[in-house]
C-alpha cells in the first residue's frame, strides 16, 4: 500500500471514526471534548522553540515519566508538548505533569490534519513513543523539515508479520524517521528489517521510571490495615474476560483469609467488574470508597487511576493482566521496581523480550491456565522464603536494566541546544 491509497482508505473511514468518538464518549465523555484538536484545530502560541512527544494512553505517559522529567531539567528555555489520543492519557499526563507541559490530542493522520499541527507548533524535535508510525504525519514533518524519531520502540513478531503485508507504506514511513530508539536487540532487527535506518537500542525507559515515595507510603498503609498476616494477591492491569478467571483461580485456593485486588486496566471498566463480583455474591469494597478493607472482605476493587505502585506495594504477589488471554499482555516493569513477585501468562508478545528476561533472573514466573495459576498462587503463598527470593531478583532485574534515559538524551542533544551553563 502506497502513501496515496492509505490517504484514500482514511477519507473513506472519517464517518468511521466520527461514528467511534460519539461511540466511545457515551462510555468515557472525555472523547466528546477537543474535537477539533483531532483535525488540527490547536489555540496555543508559543515563541519558545518545542519539543514534542507523542504517548498515546496511560502506559506510554507514564513510561515516558523519567524521560519528560530529564528534559523538563535539561532544556528549561524549551516548550514541551506532549500529545494524546485517549482521554485517559491525557488525564495521566495532567496528573503527572501539571502545568509544566502542554498536553493537546495529536490530530487523526490526516494529511490537512497533520500539517496544520506541525506548523502550528513547529517542533525543534518530535519524540514519538514505541510503535506510532503515521505515515502522513512523518512526511509532514519531513516536509517542514521537523526531525522525528521513534523512542522507546518496540516491534512485536506478529506486529512486524502485519507491517509486512504493507511494506512499501511502512518503508516510506520508517526512512522518513530522523533516528529509532529500539527497547531491545529482537526489536531493533525487526525495525531495521522493515526499512529503519540510524536504528539503535537504548532499553526501555519503564525501568529508570522510581516509584513515587507517596505511593509507596500509600502502599503500605493499606498494608498495615489490612495486615501484614493476611495473604494479600493482586491481579493488575486485567482486560476483558481476566477478572472471571482469576476469580475462577482464587476460589481454588486453601486460604479462606486472603484478599485478593483486581484493578482493570481500563477505568470505563470498573462498574463491568463490580457488576461480575456482584453476580457470583462476592463480598467485595471498592478503593473508590476510601474505606479500610475490612476483614470480612474478599475481593478490593482497585477503581483508581495512577495508584499501580501503591497497589504493587500492598501485595505478596502480582499476576500481571493482559496475558491470560490472547492479549499480548502488559508491562511487569513496575513490578519488578517494586520488588513485587510476578505471575504472567503465557500471552505476552507485546513484552516477550522483558518477560523473558524477568524468568530468566527468577522475578517472574509463567502459567497457561487457570489451574495452574491457582497452584502458583497456592504455592508462593505458602512460601515466604520463595517470594522473598523473588523480591530480590525483581529488585536486582530491575536495577540491571536502567540507563535507556540517558541515551535518548544524549541522541536527542543532536537535534537539541544543549542547556546553558
Amino acid at each position: 500500500m502506497s502513501r496515496l491509497l492509505y490517504s484514500l482508505v482514511l477519507v473513506l473511514a472519517l464517518p468511521y471514526l466520527l461514528l467511534h468518538l460519539l461511540w466511545r464518549g457515551w462510555r468515557q465523555r472525555g472523547y466528546w471534548r477537543h474535537w477539533g484538536e483531532r483535525f488540527g484545530f490547536y489555540t496555543q502560541r508559543t515563541d519558545k522553540p518545542v519539543i514534542w512527544l507523542h504517548a498515546v494512553s496511560v502506559g506510554e505517559t507514564r513510561a515516558a515519566v523519567p524521560l519528560v522529567q530529564a528534559l523538563l531539567t535539561r532544556y528549561p528555555d524549551h516548550q514541551l508538548l506532549l500529545t494524546h489520543t485517549t482521554p485517559t492519557g491525557r488525564d495521566t499526563s495532567l496528573q503527572l505533569f501539571g502545568d509544566a507541559v502542554w498536553r493537546v490530542y495529536l490530530p487523526y493522520d490526516y494529511a490537512f490534519a497533520v500539517r496544520r499541527f506541525v506548523r502550528r507548533f513547529r517542533p525543534a524535535l518530535g519524540m514519538l513513543m514505541e510503535t506510532e508510525i503515521w505515515p502522513n504525519l512523518i512526511a509532514a514533518c519531513q516536509r517542514e523539515n521537523v526531525p522525528v524519531m521513534l523512542v522507546n520502540a518496540r516491534l512485536s513478531e506478529r506486529s512486524a508479520r502485519r507491517y509486512h503485508w504493507f511494506a512499501t507504506l511502512a518503508l516510506q514511513s520508517l526512512t522518513g524517521l530522523s533516528a529509532i530508539a529500539a527497547q531491545t536487540s529482537a526489536d531493533a532487527q525487526r525495525l531495521t528489517e522493515l526499512g529503519g535506518r540510524n536504528v539503535s537500542v537504548m532499553g526501555n525507559l519503564k525501568f529508570d521510571t522510581t516509584p513515587p515515595a507517596a505511593q509507596l507510603q500509600l502502599g503500605q498503609r493499606w498494608r498495615s490495615e489490612i495486615g501484614q498476616q493476611r495473604p494479600v494477591w493482586l491481579a493488575a492491569s486485567t482486560r476483558e474476560g481476566e477478572e472471571a478467571l482469576v476469580l475462577d483461580a482464587w476460589q481454588q485456593l486453601q486460604f479462606p483469609a486472603a484478599l485478593l485486588i483486581i484493578v482493570p486496566r481500563h477505568p470505563q471498566r470498573f462498574d463491568e467488574v463490580a457488576a461480575l463480583l456482584d453476580k457470583r455474591g462476592i463480598r467485595y469494597q471498592r478503593r473508590s470508597s476510601g474505606q479500610p478493607v475490612a476483614a470480612t472482605t474478599q475481593v478490593w476493587l482497585g477503581d483508581s487511576m495512577g495508584e499501580l505502585f501503591a497497589y504493587y506495594r500492598a501485595a505478596d504477589l502480582a499476576l500481571i493482566g493482559g496475558s491470560l488471554l490472547p492479549l499480548g499482555g502488559q508491562n511487569l516493569i513496575e513490578a519488578a521496581a517494586v520488588g513485587c513477585p510476578v505471575i504472567i501468562g503465557q500471552h505476552v508478545w507485546n513484552f516477550a523480550e522483558v518477560t523473558r528476561a524477568a524468568i530468566a533472573d527468577g522475578a517472574a514466573v509463567q502459567v497457561v491456565n487457570t489451574d495452574e495459576l491457582a497452584q502458583r498462587v497456592q504455592q508462593l503463598l505458602h512460601d515466604p522464603l520463595a517470594r522473598q527470593n523473588m523480591h530480590n531478583a525483581a529488585l536486582t532485574f530491575s536495577q540491571a536494566h536502567q540507563g535507556a534515559t540517558a541515551r535518548l538524551l544524549a541522541l536527542a542533544s543532536g537535534y537539541l541546544a544543549s542547556k546553558p551553563s
